[in-house]
């Protein structure tokens, strides 16, 4: 892992226009997904299944489905471990360069290109496991990704609150700070406990919080 930063950025590539891809607001992400999510709510409710049990259901399964992919992607992709030239050039690329420079707010959420790309790749393969239904969960999937990407942000750029939210700012700073393999969880800590991945409890006598 990279020596921590903490403040500051990196240049990834030379091309400014290559350069220019990696940095994004959330606000062009939400404005980019939330119109999209909901014009899969109204196809599927309008022209699939006009019925507001089985979209909430099939919606909130995408939302939770996230919360694993989430987990998964963080701890397999995120922080893969590869001898290779092409291997570091891509978990530092893909996460290392956050690790290094956690208060770059411009390298927060994935930036508008990298997460069409994804997103297309999810879509194709659920459309192929659940077919029609698929317009209902991968906006419930989309809304969650939103979700940790809005909570992910928002623990680097802002000051923790006082009150329940303050522990998923606490939380993600153990991973950040403290455990870097484990705490791999941003918006919920649910899989790191089923995982094993769940920082050693003593932390909370420890909680590591770096202001913005």
């Amino acid at each position: 892992m990279a020596q921590v930063k903490v403040k500051g950025s990196e240049t990834l590539f030379q091309n400014k226009v290559l350069e220019g891809l990696t940095r994004t607001h959330p606000m062009v992400i939400l404005s980019m997904y939330v119109p999209f999510c909901a014009f899969l709510l109204w196809y599927f409710y309008n022209y699939v299944e006009p019925s507001a049990a089985v979209l909430s259901f099939t919606f909130f399964a995408g939302v939770f489905s996230w919360t694993f992919f989430e987990y998964i992607l963080h701890r397999y992709v995120f922080h893969f471990v590869g001898e290779s030239d092409f291997a570091k050039r891509f978990t530092y690329l893909a996460h290392g360069v956050h690790h290094e420079y956690p208060k770059d707010k411009k390298r927060l959420v994935m930036p508008p290109v990298p997460s069409i790309i994804v997103a297309g790749v999810f879509f194709s393969l659920f459309k192929l496991i659940l077919g029609v239904y698929v317009y209902a969960f991968f906006s419930g999937f989309v809304i969650g990704y939103l979700i940790y990407a809005m909570i992910h942000y928002a623990t680097h750029a802002f000051r923790a609150p006082k009150g329940p939210a303050r522990f998923l700012w606490e939380y993600h700073n153990l991973h950040h700070f403290r455990y870097p393999d484990k705490a791999f969880g941003v918006s919920s800590p649910l899989w790191d406990v089923v995982f094993g991945t769940y920082p050693p409890r003593e932390h909370k006598k420890k909680a590591v919080t770096v202001e913005a």
